[in-house]
């Protein structure tokens, strides 16, 4: 079995930054894309980045400019730093590895950006 442990999240003011850490553990024999999905009240879950095992990375749109995701290998840790975050950022964020070629997703965080 497979385990991500977000930490991060929670509540800033329009215009503020916060960081998410996802860490992998358990049965990892090759930990492949790493990324992030968001949630927000009534709509689907939309991918927010993405970052694969040789550093290769996808944005939405909406956050490109204002996010960026890195991962550490050597810690099977993937990281979500967000600056000028808006009040549409505020969703609940899911942390999201691909094991070999299964799927795991963590609890996610809550991250709620006040005007």
């Amino acid at each position: 079995q497979v385990q991500l442990v977000e930490s991060g999240g929670g509540l800033v003011q329009a215009g503020g930054s916060l960081r998410l850490s996802c860490a992998a553990s358990g049965r990892i024999f090759a930990l492949n894309a790493m990324g992030w999905y968001r949630q927000a009240p009534g709509k689907q879950r939309e991918l927010v980045a993405v970052i694969a095992r040789g550093g290769s990375i996808n944005y939405a749109d909406s956050v490109k400019g204002r996010f960026t995701i890195s991962r550490d290998n050597a810690k099977n840790t993937v990281y979500l730093q967000m600056n000028s975050l808006k009040p549409e950022d505020t969703a609940v964020y899911y942390c999201h590895a691909v094991v070999g070629s299964s799927p795991y997703w963590g609890q996610g965080p809550q991250v709620t950006v006040s005007s």
